[in-house]
Parts: C-alpha cells; structure tokens; sequence
C-alpha cells in the first residue's frame, strides 16, 4: 500500500537500489528487562536480514533495564561481530533510546536502518516484507496494525482504539495518510532519517512515532501489514498531555508551511 507518494512508483523502480547486497543494513533495537527472551530474538531478526552486504545490529541498552540484558548481549557480541550492544546511561526516556540508535546507524554510515522493538512486540517473520518495499524505490516503509492483513493481538481493546483513532485524529490534523501512524516498526533510508534528525524530535513520549511520520510526509513511503503482541496496557496522562502539545505545534507547522 502506497502512501505519501513523489513521484510515480516508475520513476521510484528507476532509482530503485536492486539488490541487497549493495546496501549496508542498520538495526536498531532498544531493550530492557528481555533476559528471558533476548538471545532467540536476536537470533530470528538477524536470519531475517540475510543478503546484505553489511548488517550492524544496534541494541540500545540503558538504566530502564535491571536484569542482566546487557550481560547477555556482551556475551553474544563476542560470538557474532554483527550485534553492538549500545550502552546508554544517560538517556532520559525510550524516545533518547532510539535517537541514540538512529545516530549510531548514521555514524557507521548505514544505508537502510530498521527500527524493531525487542521481546517479540513486533515479529522478526514480517522483516522481509519491508526490505521488499525498499527495493521498489521508497524513502521509508513503515508497519501497519491496522491495514489489510496487519493484526494487534494479546492487547486490551483500550489500547486498540487509543492507537486507531490516535491515528485519525493524527492523519485530520496533519494532513498525512497512512492508516498507522502511531506504530513503530519501520525501513528508512540514510537520507529520510537523516532528515528527521536534522529537523528534530522534540516528543518524548510515545508521540514521537507519529512525528517522525509527519516530518517523512513528503517522501515516498509505503505501508505493510505487521502482526504487534502485548501491547502495554497503561498510556498514562503525562504521555497524552506530551501527544497533545506536540501535535498542536506540528500543527501549527503545517499552517505555516513548515511541514
């Protein structure tokens, strides 16, 4: 599913990387507290990203985690030069979890970054369905619960209808279309995330999932079905009050034509 083309599709295949093997893939992953689940994760994402010619897996470890998840990922890291455990003490939130990821895939010079939530929220099985889409000559893919084969399951019906009509009232305010604009399983390419860094995430809460789609808005993005488990059951007052103050300012944007 096309959204937020430029350009036709045609003229997307004409500029279009043709094979994997020329792209240096980046993962980003923040975890915490995923001893239990951590190294069969890991295992599965990585025999989902074959065919590259590069592939740096980036997992963003920070004080949030009490167990002994970055134990086991140093661990791993001498078995598989591929996985770069990332510690993070000073990061503040989740949302610096993933900047600081994002930054370390544009350091090591990444083509494609892939952004995935550890202990199975997102399923490694739908991986390929973004590297297709990138292959096509799209900026960005990004995963949707809520499009045609796309699924929420072990999830309370609160939260499903939080994201769903989230994702309306996002797509009315700011003018974008994608039928999930507050999931956070994603495809960039080095110039469309780089160009959200440049510009900014000011949310810090669960929000800025759906800035970042905002700000790609122009770029030619594409939609693919994911199945999400377990999502967490609480989104408290201060999430909705940072939702709230940062959509009116990308508002206020758009209005302005700055978005």
């Amino acid at each position: 599913m096309a959204a937020f083309p430029k350009g036709t599709l045609i003229e997307a295949r004409q500029t279009a990387i043709q094979s994997k093997s020329f792209v240096d893939l980046g993962i980003v992953c923040p975890m915490a507290n995923e001893a239990a689940s951590v190294e069969l994760f890991i295992q599965e994402v990585l025999h989902y990203c074959t065919g590259f010619k590069s592939i740096r897996l980036f997992v963003i470890v920070d004080r949030a985690s009490v167990d002994n998840t970055y134990e086991i990922l140093l661990t791993l890291a001498q078995k598989n030069s591929q996985i770069l455990p990332v510690w993070a003490p000073d990061n503040t939130c989740v949302v610096d979890a993933y900047i600081r990821g994002y930054q370390e895939a544009l350091t090591a010079e990444c083509n494609w970054i892939l952004e995935i939530d550890a202990g199975f929220s997102h399923q490694p099985a739908d991986i390929p369905k973004f590297f297709d889409q990138m292959l096509l000559g799209y900026d960005c893919v990004f995963g949707s619960r809520f499009c045609k084969l796309g699924k929420i399951t072990e999830s309370s019906i609160r939260r499903y209808l939080i994201s769903f009509i989230g994702g309306i009232l996002v797509n009315l305010v700011l003018g974008t279309s994608l039928s999930d604009m507050t999931g956070g399983f994603e495809l960039f390419s080095r110039d469309a995330l780089q160009s959200v860094l440049d510009r900014g995430i000011q949310s810090r809460g669960h929000f800025f999932q759906s800035e970042i789609k905002a700000y790609l808005k122009r770029f030619r993005a594409s939609e693919v079905p994911i199945h999400y488990r377990a999502a967490s059951p609480s989104v408290n007052s201060r999430v909705i009050k940072d939702a709230l103050s940062n959509l009116l300012r990308l508002f206020r944007m758009r209005m302005e034509g700055k978005l």
